[in-house]
């Protein structure tokens, strides 16, 4: 054990940049190793397991920058490359500045924020020597200075000019140390983002106060390009500079402006951005100079005060320390045995369960558009629920359901403003559908978790669900964004394939998984209808959560193998694609396979040979269109044997476990050994790709914990743990949950499972009464009344593969028939 610790901690912090830890990070491994063997510790500093930089490489698109939980502040270096959340660990790359807005594990092409870039700098000769376009005064790190943690960051330019930033929700503080005795410099970049959006904006510097306000309008990353957004900074010269010495500049041959204190620029109509900012210097009291930093989305007055009101005159360290408590009672929401978990484990558990606090971000109070005014909590960086409905926020309904019922309320209240809910907004606008309104699952998850607490949590369960009937029901004029093309899915009972639709615009591509997204979201509608008593309405979505079945052809063929989702014509005959077609092996790399016009294949992101086995309310008819228990097995392991599963893939994510659903419980804790242990590590590549807004790692967080949640019901799958024991606290209905792993086995966390390890769930007991069932529980059965979970576990394969009196439920065998 002792040896696999240390080397779980280590391998976290040396991976940055291929190179030894520094001293901090050294001395922090040595205080978590410390901390994981204090098992009488009355309190624990999680934020120690935490490792901000796993996901920063392998096109992880993680943000390791300074943030408070759900904060619309992150503070990150800004890299060249491809670098969507500013930050990558590529040494090759170089730094074009610190900035205050980001988002976290999104992947948009071109980046998301970067605005209001600052870069500390020397120039000898004066203002007119020094580099202010964004070509010119990029700069690389300096190597092996990368270092972070919840509520911090720090980056070292390879000129020895030290950057650390901390934040509070809008706000924060950048701390600039520069060596020797040159003058120190900076630009503050006005125009320049992550995209090179830039719509035009303005700038106004005050010399004898020490503050630049500045701001204007980007496009969005993630959505149509008629749309766009605004955003403003406040950046005050705090610890004693005063009277700054500015230099604004504009255009990119190095035009400055010496003494110019406004700046004021339209778009650039005939192409490129222009370059322009602020450049100013001041003599300084001392080396280490601290700039406060406010954001707004509403004005730049809106941008100073929350920097007043929320930093004042607090110090970096007091920030610092501020943040860090707060995520504290953020990670400490599940307690894990730290003394007896292995190192590695811990690091990733607490790791994810920090990113899935990084976004979406809080903006109540900024708001803009169609949202400006609202009395409603508001939530920027919702980005696609096509990826959060799955893991991200049936994870945040165990822990945290204040934050999630105000994400739900801002849900209903773009239904309110817009007529439709939110699908993937990201900038404050409507971003690109991908599976249809996957919302209809997270406002359903809530609901059937929380509706005896909805009025209370500000919830009103009728108005919740006209919003999910606008999406289940009216098309609305362009999908691309917004609601469903439910017209033609009503009138076929599928999406079809090239058909005239003459009421809405659209894409028409991804037939067959948006019928079965659309299908999944028609069983969130029915099950609140179910919570209201809403008969007739039960019974019309059952009907329609059954669509799915309508674009199986049982005729097609792959690695012998019958019966495939596919997309269909209006006349009822299949446009048949190779089942292989943009899986892992597909041989033809050019292949489009994601919201491209000539994604012909008839899936999103996925092959058929993915999305066919997604029927999460219905697996028990799945088995049967395959061919039976046997075939399902074989299927299922041919599925993953011959490289068709994608980790990173949210269609695959329950797929794992799919043998619970023919009782063999036992093969399915295996593949989720192998899942994590094939897929995920504790580096900064150590995620399979994208992180999805921390679907990746909510799922993750899920399969460490030995659960897995069925969307939009209030049901677990169970395995077994990797950890002898964790309590989960719900401080709103004031529950913690033990869950206790009886002859938990450290030998059993591995891949493959080691022949005599206790890995296999032999019973399930909550607050001492065994379940007759082994394979799954319910919410309302054991985390909300909180007590003990008992998961006995056996190394005997066989005496573990069995579920007991029933497999889980679905809803042709009679499942999910009554609402608790």
């Amino acid at each position: 054990m002792a040896p696999l610790a240390l080397w779980g901690l280590v391998a976290a912090f040396t991976g940055l940049v291929h190179a030894q830890p520094t001293p901090q990070l050294q001395k922090r491994i040595s205080v978590a190793i410390k901390a994981a063997g204090e098992s009488n510790s009355t309190v624990v500093d999680y934020t120690k397991f935490v490792n901000v930089f796993i996901g920063t490489d392998n096109d992880g698109d993680v943000c390791p920058g300074a943030s408070v939980p759900f904060g619309m502040v992150k503070f990150s270096t800004d890299l060249t490359g491809y670098a969507p959340a500013g930050y990558i660990t590529d040494p090759t790359q170089t730094i074009r500045g610190l900035s205050p807005m980001h988002d976290s594990g999104t992947g948009s092409s071109l980046g998301t924020y970067g605005n209001f870039e600052i870069m500390p700098m020397f120039c000898p000769d004066g203002f007119n020597s020094c580099n202010v376009t964004l070509a010119e005064r990029e700069r690389f790190r300096k190597n092996h200075t990368d270092d972070g943690s919840p509520g911090y960051f720090t980056q070292t330019l390879d000129n020895n000019i030290k950057m650390e930033a901390t934040s509070t929700r809008r706000a924060g503080l950048e701390r600039f140390t520069f060596p020797g005795k040159e003058k120190p410099y900076f630009v503050l970049d006005l125009a320049n983002d992550l995209p090179a959006s830039y719509m035009g904006g303005h700038m106004e510097i005050d010399p004898e106060a020490g503050r630049i306000t500045l701001g204007g309008r980007w496009g969005s990353s993630f959505g149509p390009g008629i749309y766009s957004y605004q955003a403003f900074a406040c950046y005050d010269l705090l610890n004693g500079a005063r009277k700054i010495l500015i230099c604004a500049y504009s255009e990119n041959f190095d035009a400055k402006g010496l003494g110019l204190t406004s700046l004021n620029l339209t778009r650039n109509l005939i192409g490129g951005v222009y370059e322009s900012g602020a450049l100013f210097s001041f003599e300084p009291t001392e080396r280490e100079i601290i700039i406060r930093v406010g954001i707004s989305f509403v004005s730049p007055d809106q941008a100073c005060a929350n920097a007043e009101s929320e930093v004042g005159d607090a110090t970096f360290d007091d920030i610092m320390a501020q943040s860090k408590a707060l995520w504290n009672e953020k990670l400490g929401k599940i307690a894990i045995d730290l003394a007896n978990t292995p190192a590695n484990v811990t690091e990733l558990l607490y790791s994810s369960l920090y990113r899935a606090s990084l976004t979406p971000n809080n903006a109540t109070g900024e708001t803009q558009g169609p949202f400006a005014g609202t009395t409603h909590p508001y939530f920027d960086s919702l980005y696609c629920s096509w990826d959060t409905f799955r893991t991200f926020y049936p994870l945040m309904s165990l822990h945290s359901p204040v934050e999630f019922a105000e994400i739900v309320d801002n849900y209903i209240d773009g239904w309110r403003k817009l007529g439709w809910m939110p699908e993937c907004r990201a900038n404050n606008v409507p971003g690109w559908t991908q599976g249809g309104s996957s919302a209809d699952n997270i406002v359903a998850q809530f609901a059937m978790l929380y509706h005896n607490e909805a009025a209370a949590l500000g919830i009103d369960l009728n108005e919740l669900y006209e919003a999910m009937l606008a999406d289940a029901e009216t098309n609305p004029p362009e999908w691309n964004t917004l609601g469903r093309q439910v017209n033609v899915y009503k009138e076929y009972g599928y999406v079809p394939y090239a058909v005239l639709d003459p009421d809405s615009v659209g894409r028409q591509t991804r037939e067959g998984s948006r019928t079965l997204e659309y299908a999944f979201e028609d069983f969130a509608v029915r099950n609140v209808a179910l919570l209201l008593g809403k008969t007739d309405d039960v019974a019309k979505y059952t009907n329609r959560s059954l669509f799915y079945r309508n674009v199986w052809d049982p005729t097609v063929e792959s690695d012998g193998f019958k019966g495939f989702s596919q997309k269909r014509r209006t006349n009822g005959s299949f446009a048949n694609t190779s089942p292989v077609d943009c899986s892992p092996v597909d041989t033809d790399q050019n292949r489009e396979c994601s919201l491209q016009g000539d994604n012909n294949v008839g899936f999103y992101e996925s092959s058929s040979w993915e999305y066919s086995w997604f029927a999460p309310h219905d697996t028990a008819h799945l088995v049967g269109l395959m061919g039976g228990n046997a075939t399902f097995v074989k299927r299922l392991d041919h599925f993953f044997d011959a490289g068709y599963y994608l980790a990173g893939n949210e269609p695959s994510f329950q797929t794992p476990i799919g043998y619970h659903y023919v009782d063999q419980p036992a093969k399915s804790v295996d593949r989720v050994r192998e899942v994590v242990f094939t897929n995920f590590d504790i580096t900064p590549a150590g995620l399979p790709g994208n992180d999805d807004q921390a679907a990746m790692a909510t799922l993750l967080v899920f399969h460490l914990l030995g659960l897995y949640p069925v969307p939009s019901t209030s049901q677990y799958l169970v395995l077994s743990p990797f950890t002898p024991s964790y309590t989960i606290h719900n401080s709103y209905l004031n529950t913690s949950t033990t869950v206790t792993t009886r002859g938990f086995d450290p030998k059993s966390v591995a891949n493959p499972i080691p022949d005599g390890a206790a890995a296999y769930v032999k019973s399930v007991s909550v607050n001492g009464v065994e379940l007759a069932n082994r394979c799954h529980f319910d919410f309302y059965d054991t985390f909300r009344i909180g007590g003990e979970i008992v998961i006995e576990v056996t190394a005997d394969k066989d005496e573990g593969n069995s579920c007991g009196n029933s497999v889980p439920e679905s809803i042709s065998t009679g499942g999910f028939a009554s609402a608790r």
